[in-house]
Formats: C-alpha cells, sequence, structure tokens
C-alpha cells in the first residue's frame, strides 16, 4: 500500500477527539489532506472537495470507510485540537525512516535555512507570517523537520536545538548567512563607509612651510567668484563703499541698512527704520 510508513506513523499520535465524534479516522483525514495539499489545495473547503471527489478511489487504496466527504467543520475542528508538537513529532519520525541508510556512500549534507510562509498571514486574528527553519537532506530530497519561529534572527539560536534534536552523526550541516553568529561590531565599524557628505576643503595658499615660496593665488577650484556688476545698479556702488568702510573699521559691521519703500539708503548705528 502506497504511504503506508506514512499512515502508520500518524496511527501513533493520540487521538484528541472525543469517542461519540470518532466517525471518521484521524490517520486517514490527515493522510488525505496531506494529498489534497499535494494536489494544490489551500484551504478546507478545498481538502473536503478533493476527497469528495477522491472518495471511491482513497477508500480502495487506504481502506477507508468513508461513505460521504466530512464537513469542513469536522476537518477545521480536528486541526485545532491536534497538538502541533505531536504531528510535527510524527512527521519527523516518518522522514527519520526514509532517510536511514545502513551505509552511506558519501559524506550526507543537510541545509539549514528560515523562510516566511507565504499566504500564513491571517488578517481576521492580525496575526503575522509564519517563519519556519528547515532541515533539508539534499541527497534524498527531504525534509527532515521543522521548526516554527518568531523571525529570521531566531535562526542563530534555533540552529544549534535543531542539530541536536535531528541527532544525526557523520552528517555535514549548512546554513546560510543570518544562522551565522554576527561579526564584532568594531569590525563593522571598520568595513562600514562614512554616510557624512565630504566638505569641500578650505581655500589656502602654499606659503606654511618656509622653503616652499609664498603664492598668492588661490587653487582655481576654489577661486573667490567674480564681483558681481554694478553698471545697472547704480545704488550698490554706495553700499558697497559704506561696507568697506564699516568692515575695515571693526569685525562687526557699523552700518544698518534699511529699506524704506522701494529704495535702499544708508542709516547710522542709532537710527531708526
Amino acid at each position: 500500500m502506497p504511504f503506508a510508513a506514512l499512515l502508520a506513523a500518524l496511527a501513533e499520535m493520540p487521538d484528541p477527539r472525543r469517542a461519540q465524534g470518532q466517525r471518521y479516522s484521524m490517520r486517514h483525514l490527515l493522510l488525505f489532506s496531506v494529498l489534497a495539499t499535494l494536489a494544490g489545495a489551500t484551504s478546507y473547503q478545498k481538502i473536503i472537495a478533493f476527497i469528495a471527489l477522491q472518495r471511491e478511489r482513497l477508500n480502495a487504496v487506504f481502506g477507508a470507510c468513508f461513505r460521504r466527504a466530512p464537513a469542513v467543520n469536522t476537518l477545521r475542528h480536528l486541526f485545532l485540537a491536534l497538538g502541533g508538537d505531536d504531528l510535527e513529532a510524527a512527521f519527523r519520525r516518518h522522514a527519520g525512516d526514509l532517510n536511514a541508510r545502513p551505509a552511506p556512500e558519501a559524506l550526507r549534507t543537510v541545509a539549514l535555512d528560515g523562510k516566511t510562509l507565504r499566504g500564513s498571514f491571517d488578517h481576521l486574528t492580525d496575526r503575522k507570517a509564519v517563519h519556519v527553519l528547515s532541515a533539508f537532506a539534499s541527497d534524498a530530497a527531504l525534509i527532515l523537520a521543522h521548526q516554527e519561529l518568531a523571525g529570521a534572527p531566531d535562526e542563530t539560536a534555533a540552529v544549534p536545538r535543531l542539530m541536536a534534536e535531528l541527532g544525526l552523526t557523520g552528517v555535514l550541516f549548512t546554513a546560510q548567512t543570518p544562522c551565522v553568529s554576527p561579526p564584532p561590531m568594531r569590525c563593522i565599524a571598520r568595513r562600514t563607509p562614512s554616510r557624512k557628505r565630504p566638505r569641500p576643503a578650505t581655500p589656502w595658499w602654499s606659503a606654511s612651510r618656509t622653503t616652499s615660496p609664498p603664492c598668492t593665488q588661490p587653487w582655481p577650484e576654489f577661486a573667490p567668484p567674480a564681483a558681481p556688476s554694478t553698471a545697472t545698479r547704480p545704488w550698490t556702488a554706495a553700499a558697497t563703499a559704506a561696507r568697506n568702510t564699516a568692515v575695515s573699521r571693526c569685525s562687526t559691521p557699523l552700518v544698518i541698512w534699511t529699506h524704506p519703500g522701494r529704495r535702499w539708503s544708508i542709516a547710522s548705528p542709532g537710527s531708526r527704520a
């Protein structure tokens, strides 16, 4: 019979239902749900539709006695009552039996990787997407174990525990970067370039050394801009002369500029605009 090992592993699970509610065999319900999921079912209703469509064939192959497909609530209540640890333990036993080899010819490799399950976000209960860490045997193309995590940062602590729970010897475990301890912060600080914008150098003249000849010209890229033209603005000539006089006498200008109307004029420090 196909899937006999999986059916036997599911039969070892304790049934959480009452004796009055065990009209359908639990091991067959779980096996048919797995087959429906492999066929593309993504909801309880689609699983029930698969069982209803293939009921006679499923009864003949797996020895079930389903007179009709179960109701949606029957399947839903069963999955809600099942313990996640018991179901995971049953699948791990089944995967361990498939992965068992008396004498491996080459070094075996088990890849550890965490992924967020697509479509696992629950809008009704406001539950975020499920993140699962999996152990995949690459030579057998078999998933050995799952472990649900809160997020990707928890993979670093979960990987050693999952390796210990598998109990495999003579196996090479591989993991991606999030599963490895991060480098020290000082190493990150050395490799990370500064995000500050570079400031332009201050214009200077090459007379800092006694041996270098004095230079009275600034560097071309930092040359001061040319003075604005005053040909079309006659009033700027008087303003420029007064500003130069004030700056030459004191570091703080002593000239206050007012703007009465549309013309500029020069006022003394004690006057008001």
